[in-house]
């Protein structure tokens, strides 16, 4: 069943960014592992480590496991910590956002499709639920979640009613928050084609309560620590904000210079890498058709200078 809902995301172009690798690759964003499966497929000689913070990769984790034997090995945990492996790769793959397990189980809270509990945490061990955050939040915390990390352009309307109704409202399930954005907040008025009006709010208050982008940054500068010389970072993302921290660091690692002035002549600092690609890669129309999560990735990666 599960191998049936997952499907990898720009499988190919991964496959083809680590074909000559022969020895050891990082997935720090293991999920349901079809980019660790079909890696392991494609080259007899590689070993993978795999990382996820969510539980429920643990037993996704065993089959593989089980499949390929020494040369997986899993452990559970958040890639910000990867450098606590102490092990240097020759590729790593950091895949972004939720997976389709997360959002298809309704009791993860991920997805305003299925009613579930108001959690949204990638590890429901760990940290605030999205139901507390609605509840305790600060006004700038919640400006910071639906404003700055959902791009919400209805942000002004979504806060007011969320601090003026908090205590009076049910935040406990996912409809429970559908319903009072749609009955209470401007977002009723702003229906486009083929996106929900409480798009924005989840996607902000999921990354708001996972702390996603400071995960990711300090995730980067580890995962370049970790590559050996020649080594190939690949990251991909599925909105701006994610995408905005990548370009930004592997342009950086290429010694794009980021704070000049358009009157002033361009920097550059000392290169360290250089692009695999000029430009990220995307899906195509049949991946797009047999995957829809597919729409909105951008595979960029890095190759380490010798």
């Amino acid at each position: 069943m599960d191998e049936l809902k997952h499907i990898p995301v720009l499988k190919d172009a991964v496959l083809h960014c680590f074909k000559d690798i022969n020895r050891l690759i990082l997935d720090a964003t293991f999920g349901g592992g079809g980019h660790t499966t079909a890696l392991l497929e494609q080259n007899k000689h590689i070993h993978i480590i795999g990382l996820d913070t969510d539980p429920d990769a643990i037993s996704r984790a065993e089959g593989i496991r089980d499949k390929f034997l020494h040369r997986f090995q899993f452990f559970h945990c958040n890639f910000s910590y990867l450098k606590l492996l102490c092990r240097k790769f020759d590729g790593i793959l950091m895949d972004l956002g939720v997976s389709s397990f997360q959002l298809d189980q309704a009791q993860r809270g991920f997805s305003f499709q299925h009613d579930g509990p108001l959690d949204m945490r990638m590890n429901p061990h760990e940290g605030m639920s999205a139901k507390i955050f609605l509840e305790t939040g600060s006004e700038q915390e919640l400006i910071r979640a639906i404003r700055d990390f959902g791009e919400e352009p209805q942000w002004r309307s979504v806060v007011k009613q969320i601090l003026s109704l908090r205590h009076s409202t049910s935040f406990e399930t996912t409809f429970d928050l559908v319903n009072f954005l749609l009955e209470y907040t401007s977002l009723r008025r702003s229906k486009k084609p083929g996106i929900h009006p409480a798009t924005r709010v989840f996607q902000g208050i999921r990354i708001y309560v996972n702390q996603e982008l400071d995960h990711l940054q300090s995730g980067l500068k580890q995962a370049f620590e970790c590559l050996n010389p020649n080594g190939i970072l690949v990251v991909i993302t599925f909105h701006s904000l994610e995408d905005r921290i990548v370009k930004q660091f592997f342009n950086e690692k290429c010694g794009k210079s980021l704070h000049c002035l358009d009157a002033e002549p361009r920097q550059f600092k000392q290169s360290q890498a250089s692009l695999v690609f000029k430009k990220p890669i995307v899906a195509d129309d049949n991946e797009i058709s047999s995957n829809p999560r597919s729409r909105s990735a951008k595979f960029r990666a890095l190759r380490k200078n010798s």
